[in-house]
């Protein structure tokens, strides 16, 4: 056999499969990282946390808005608004203020040594008097410099608070209700039930007569004047008229309100430095 005819028949099966064997078997397994897919593409960013989710909803539901701005302050602003709800609590389509939340905070404002001062926010149409009361005697009693100012308005209950600082503002066109109190549910016809009420709005009238400079005579009779409200006796007082009776001691914004309030703080501190001395 000659070598052209041994090359052939080594050519043919079943030799040449196992040639073909043993190429493959010569050829390097490939690794295994090799062997992988192609990288595929990087997984988009992954969605926000449940946390951060219910606390951007909980801001908006709260606060209206989706971010609030972090800000180290030494002042801290308590607003009042809607209705000031005391010991009944009212339908949830009413826009409340509860006194139980407002009387912590003002404890915490002042025990914080970081706070030196407090501006108060009115845009209230009144509510449950002692519980306006209560919040008005928690804002004179406070030891740190406080402002309100009335935005809006700071009717009925809400003219307590609005006169319980050390200074108070109003806005030009923020408006005051002033009239008598009145009892809601049910009223026993007798005697000791209109002392009572009297008693009542002696306690509304002095203490507002103690923190401004309008008379209790002025005010008892602004409080019982006919023909102005179409549904109650009172008058209805706007901001430079709130000034010129002394129930307001100026005309002015959140600019001005913040201004003065520094300018108490910084009195303060001054008072507190000589006392060291």
């Amino acid at each position: 056999m000659s070598k052209q005819q041994f090359t052939d028949f080594l050519n043919r099966p079943p030799f040449a499969s196992s040639q073909l064997n043993n190429r493959k078997s010569s050829t390097p397994l490939l690794s295994a990282a090799e062997e992988q897919e192609p990288a595929a593409e990087p997984p988009a960013e992954a969605p926000a946390s449940e946390d951060s989710k219910k606390k951007l909803l909980d801001s908006i539901t709260q606060l209206g808005q989706t971010n609030v701005p972090q800000l180290e302050s030494n002042i801290y602003c308590m607003s009042i608004i809607g209705q000031v709800e005391g010991h009944i609590q009212l339908p949830p389509q009413n826009k409340t203020t509860k006194y139980e939340h407002l009387i912590p905070q003002l404890v915490a404002a002042e025990q914080n040594s970081k706070i030196e001062g407090v501006l108060v926010i009115l845009n209230t149409v009144g509510g449950d008097v002692e519980a306006g009361l209560a919040i008005a005697e928690m804002v004179a009693s406070l030891s740190k410099p406080v402002v309100t100012l009335v935005l809006g308005g700071g009717h009925s209950i809400g003219v307590p608070i609005a006169v319980s600082g050390n200074f108070s503002f109003i806005a030009e066109t923020a408006t005051m209700t002033i009239h008598p109190i009145r009892l809601t549910g049910l009223v026993i016809g007798v005697p000791q039930t209109f002392e009572y009420l009297d008693k009542m709005q002696d306690r509304v009238v002095s203490f507002i007569a103690r923190h401004s400079d309008i008379t209790e005579e002025k005010f008892r009779e602004l409080m019982t004047r006919t023909g102005e409200l179409t549904r109650d006796i009172g008058t209805n007082v706007i901001g430079v008229d709130a000034v010129k009776y002394g129930l307001i001691d100026e005309v002015g914004g959140l600019g001005k309100a913040l201004k003065k309030l520094n300018e108490l703080i910084e009195k303060a501190r001054k008072g507190e430095e000589e006392v060291l001395q």
